[in-house]
């Protein structure tokens, strides 16, 4: 009589038989997302990204790499040179200014990260579904969806971060008579004793002198507190090895900050990068008002909430980013897994713990500082994928099938009332049947849950691009014939968030644009004292045309007829909704409350 299977080792079992093409299939869907809508003003981002995209225009429009050139105050040194340096050669200098070509450069960044994963996963576990699995895993993240598809700097920082990781596990993961004891070619010798050792450990600091230079020096710390961390846990515990292992991290780590210090070498006014990057972006993020320890506990950013930032990152896989937490932690406790684990996991766990400690330290966290550890819990959530409770990804297909009614009902809405072409409404509809069927069957079927999840976070982007591309038919934008009237001409447009108003450069490149103030969130705006109706007139007085935002999507006409005439419009998405704007009334009506007109208005003759 055979004995009797438990769960876990059916579970084990149905993986090593399972069949590859699933998550081949769903790789190939996954990589088709980060390309479809990359052109799209509604892809999701955060408000930043215009305030790059100005900064780069800008800078193009000067003809020269530095200074950065900014019309924002102090927001121009807001970021290292590289990200902008890569939108100069990526839009050809203005010559080919597009979101997509803006966009492009953060996308193939992922992917050659989401190919690193893959690799090591392979070498981790000898599958190649495995491999596929933390590829779509890491791409499915919410942090990587958002932040490393658009004009941001997560993809880059991730990438060039990564690379000294990444050698550590190659050389962890070389044969045993290769490398003894896996990342002891990196720290036989000090590097002034070894040359391979200083070459080794050289190209480590440019890489992490080429992240530095895309978002902040201040990476240094995690970067190589983790690198050291990593060759520490990889050999035995004796004195000659934590000299040699911090000598070669010295040395990768002063490396990387004379990469980043050529900024103040190049810039004609360094004054101005101290100021306003090293003061203000990083120095000013160190202490609270009220105390640090107040701010730690209390304060906009408390220290508990750096906890889940990696579940937060995970999006719609945050409670499968728990499930691993709730099985690691169930292992620590039955036994000693630290002393079983091999090198190369004991590298990914301190990857990712080394991050979190040191961006607690900050008095203001955010779950974006971690994402550059993000490879690593995808390599750690696919070696694991079969030891997390099924519970966990049930409950990831119920938050998966209430974002596909939400977004689907508003893909019908949308799509009834920009008219145009029905093939996005249908094929949204079809996006979330798909979804939902796949919620229904990581209920039903055992087998196919984890899988089935995996469709279910797929089929909820897929929905979202579907949903907005009618938004960005050309039908739906301004006439190519109103671009021209107003080419040469000055146009007040809105500006809610910080230069929120450089998306109207992509759609009137010809006219000289002057941001005026939306309820008074912008500083530096137009009278924005005024009631709407008198800044309206004020605004038709002043220039030749006007952007303005009726918040009522039902109006026909625009609300300063007939003193104005209007040459289009187009729909506004609200993003920002005030107290009461949503209720349970409404919720099925997102006409009520996502929706506005954007009249282009002119003064009547």
């Amino acid at each position: 009589m055979a004995p009797t299977q438990t769960a876990p080792q059916r579970a084990h079992d149905s993986a090593h038989t399972a069949p590859l093409w699933p998550c081949l299939a769903l790789l190939v869907l996954a990589v088709g997302l980060y390309f479809f809508g990359l052109g799209s003003f509604y892809a999701p981002t955060n408000g930043d990204e215009m305030v790059y995209i100005h900064i780069a225009r800008l800078t193009a429009e000067s003809g020269h790499w530095l200074p950065l050139v900014s019309d924002l105050g102090q927001m121009r040194n807001t970021k290292p040179p590289l990200l902008f340096w890569q939108a100069l050669v990526a839009g050809d200098w203005g010559a080919h200014w597009s979101l997509f070509a803006l966009r492009l450069p953060s996308v193939v960044y992922t992917l050659l990260t989401a190919a690193a994963i893959a690799w090591f996963t392979q070498r981790l576990s000898g599958k190649w579904r495995t491999a596929c699995l933390a590829a779509v895993i890491y791409l499915a993240f919410f942090s990587s969806f958002r932040f490393s598809r658009v004009y941001l700097t997560s993809a880059p920082e991730t990438f060039w971060l990564a690379l000294p990781m990444w050698a550590l596990l190659w050389s962890q993961l070389r044969p045993p008579g290769v490398a003894a004891n896996g990342s002891a070619w990196l720290a036989r010798a000090a590097p002034w004793r070894a040359p391979a050792a200083l070459l080794w450990f050289g190209a480590f600091g440019l890489c992490m002198g080429l992240g530095l230079l895309y978002k902040s020096f201040a990476l240094v710390a995690p970067a190589a507190a983790a690198l050291w961390c990593a060759l520490l846990a990889g050999q035995p515990w004796r004195l000659r090895h934590l000299l040699r292992s911090t000598a070669a991290v010295a040395w990768s780590t002063a490396l990387a900050l004379g990469v980043f210090a050529l900024w103040f070498a190049l810039d004609p006014d360094p004054a101005a990068v101290w100021q306003e990057f090293v003061v203000g972006e990083n120095a000013g993020k160190m202490a609270g008002a009220h105390g640090y320890w107040h701010a730690a506990l209390w304060g906009d950013y408390p220290l508990w909430t750096q906890l889940l930032a990696y579940c937060e990152n995970a999006g719609l896989l945050f409670f499968v980013v728990l499930g691993l937490a709730w099985a690691g932690a169930r292992a620590w406790f039955k036994g000693r897994p630290w002393a079983q684990a091999t090198p190369a996991q004991r590298t990914l766990w301190l990857w990712l713990l080394v991050w979190l400690v040191v961006f607690s330290i900050p008095s203001q966290r955010s779950a974006r500082y971690v994402i550059p550890a993000m490879p690593a819990l995808a390599v750690l959530l696919a070696l694991y994928w079969q030891r997390v409770a099924r519970g966990w990804f049930l409950l990831t297909v119920l938050l998966t099938s209430a974002a596909l009614v939400v977004l689907g009902r508003i893909a019908w809405v949308l799509g009834g009332m920009l008219g145009g072409e029905p093939l996005w409404r249908w094929a949204a509809m079809l996006a979330v049947a798909i979804g939902l069927a796949a919620g229904l069957a990581a209920w039903v079927a055992r087998g196919w849950s984890r899988k089935a999840t995996l469709l279910a976070c797929l089929s909820v982007y897929t929905t979202f691009g579907l949903m907005v591309a009618p938004l960005d038919a050309s039908q739906a934008q301004y006439s190519a014939l109103a671009a021209q009237h107003l080419a040469g001409k000055r146009v007040a447009v809105p500006n809610g968030f910080t230069a929120q108003y450089e998306r109207f450069h992509f759609l009137m490149p010809n006219s000289t644009l002057a941001p005026y103030d939306t309820d008074g969130r912008n500083t530096g705006a137009l009278h924005p004292e005024l009631p709407p109706a008198e800044r309206l007139d004020f605004l038709l007085q002043n220039f030749d045309a006007v952007v303005w935002i009726d918040s009522d999507s039902q109006a026909t006409a625009p609300p300063c007829a007939p003193r104005c005439t209007a040459l289009g419009y187009r729909w506004h998405v609200k993003s920002r909704h005030k107290s009461g704007e949503v209720t349970l009334a409404n919720v099925w009506q997102p006409e009520q409350w996502l929706l506005g007109r954007e009249w282009l208005l002119v003064p009547a003759h």
